[in-house]
């Protein structure tokens, strides 16, 4: 993920594109066009955000990755694209290490394990160690829902289930929302829901037992992270970064970082973030070091869990 030397003086000194491998009122959409009207209101410069769906946000990347490094022509993308797919698809046309130089993580999101509390014996167990206690001693008799093969939501539940040595059988769903359904339908025993299952929680029609982030989720307090309920290490989250493409100028690159990161200091648009998740801004070093990780990591889950995709 190199850089080049060369400066460019005056940045932003044009209009800035946001390229969102996602579809307009995604959360990946939203935190775009949160950051690009802040950007605009610091700098006078427009931030346009363009909309480029289709291959999970691969599109979107594909083009930013032999996009002009001026700074110009920004992705605004997922861990899923830059850390999980890597590790998914043999044939990609972008190679994250080398075509795109990492700006800012800016926000976070856990994913938060549910039960149906109708549903006897893992909806009643009274936490996630007694509710994996059930599946270790039925292997394969418990089942838990994803978002779909390869997503986060599996690769969550398989290091859980290697961390716990247990076996539960994966039903994948097309997206987050059948699965939540499946749940409360008594299709499967769990599921890794986003948080836009809160308010079914607080309303006793889903339990959560806990959350796959290190910290615990603002909006369930009371509800612990993984790590605390038992599994020392587990730290799992979806995020939202911005990244350039290679060669960009450092003084670019750093210049746009430090004006993202200044939205957590704007109490408006901080408390807009805060709706998306977690805010947490990591500086060019910091955010690349994380990607690192977390590819390496994925790829250890996927190659361990076998999971291949049918295309």
């Amino acid at each position: 993920m190199g850089t080049a030397s060369a400066q460019t003086p005056g940045y932003p000194g044009k209009p800035i594109r946001f390229v969102v491998g996602f579809s307009a009122g995604n959360s990946i959409d939203s935190v775009a066009r949160i950051i690009a009207q802040h950007i605009t209101s610091k700098t006078g410069q427009a931030v346009v955000v363009d909309n480029k769906t289709g291959a999970n946000g691969m599109l979107a990347a594909a083009e930013v990755a032999r996009a002009q490094p001026d700074g110009y022509t920004i992705l605004i993308s997922n861990s899923s694209t830059i850390t999980v797919n890597p590790s998914l698809y043999k044939k990609m046309s972008y190679d994250v290490k080398r075509d795109f130089a990492p700006v800012s993580l800016v926000v976070s999101v856990p994913f938060i394990l549910t039960v149906n509390p109708q549903n006897d014996p893992v909806g009643t167990a009274p936490n996630l160690k007694a509710m994996l206690d059930l599946a270790k001693a039925r292997p394969g008799a418990y089942s838990y829902g994803s978002a779909g093969v390869g997503n986060l939501t599996q690769l969550s539940y398989e290091l859980l289930n290697g961390m716990a040595g247990v076996k539960m059988t994966h039903v994948a769903y097309r997206g987050t929302a059948p699965a939540q359904v499946a749940v409360l339908a008594k299709e499967v025993d769990s599921t890794f829901d986003n948080p836009s299952s809160v308010p079914k929680i607080k309303a006793g029609q889903l339990r959560a037992l806990a959350v796959t982030s290190a910290q615990r989720w603002h909006e369930l307090p009371d509800v612990p992270t993984i790590a605390e309920a038992g599994y020392p290490g587990f730290d799992i989250s979806f995020w939202v970064g911005a990244l350039a493409p290679a060669q960009t100028p450092p003084a670019i690159v750093k210049t746009l970082s430090d004006l993202i990161a200044t939205a957590a200091q704007d109490p408006e648009v901080k408390a807009k973030l805060a709706q998306q998740g977690n805010i947490r801004m990591l500086a060019p070093q910091q955010f690349e070091t994380q990607i690192d990780s977390e590819t390496r990591q994925y790829a250890d889950i996927i190659r361990k869990a076998n999971i291949a995709l049918s295309e």
